[in-house]
């Protein structure tokens, strides 16, 4: 840009000699020093700013973009858990299918047992059977209602048949029976 020459700077030293003279000289070059020390530090303080500004959008570009990819990352482990989720249900709706298809031909082969045979006591819940055949598949058997509980025998001296004893037996008409007297 300012790029003097050495005839130039001559005719440049010779013209401050003659306007401030020999005895201002030496202060006007100490000043003129100063003002270019201050306008290279200025200039260099300017290129240092604009170098960290270049540096900082840089790390600010870095940084984005990193918030980016952990954002992507995020999306991603979401996107994957849902992915599971859905084959965890489908494979959950699969089993009860194929449950439901084997309690079927279970009841199936049952019907086709019984039509062939009359009605056995000891026939098989189908729920068992299923159970039995398949050890991978645990259900739990629906609960039945019991049997009436039958009167148990008891050994007091108070009876519970339905009969009076035999030295109380009356007859038809209601009246005691004397015979056995």
């Amino acid at each position: 840009m300012f790029d003097p020459s050495f005839f130039e700077l001559i005719i440049i030293c010779v013209v401050a000699l003659v306007v401030l003279g020999p005895d201002r000289l030496p202060g006007a070059i100490k000043t003129l020093g100063l003002w270019i020390g201050r306008l290279r530090r200025s200039f260099n303080s300017i290129k240092r700013e604009i170098e960290q500004e270049v540096g900082a959008d840089e790390i600010r570009r870095q940084l984005r973009n990193e918030d980016i990819m952990a954002k992507f990352k995020n999306t991603k482990s979401q996107i994957t858990e849902s992915i599971d989720s859905v084959k965890n249900q489908a494979e959950s709706i699969k089993n009860d299918l194929n449950l439901k298809k084997q309690l079927s031909d279970v009841t199936d082969n049952l019907k086709g047992d019984s039509s062939s045979t009359d009605e056995s006591p000891d026939s098989i819940d189908p729920l068992e059977k299923l159970a039995s055949s398949d050890p991978a598949a645990r259900i739990i058997k629906p609960v039945t209602p019991e049997q009436p509980a039958k009167p148990e025998q008891s050994n007091s001296p108070v009876s519970t048949n339905s009969q009076p004893p035999a030295s109380t037996k009356a007859d038809e008409t209601g009246k005691p029976d004397k015979t056995n007297e």
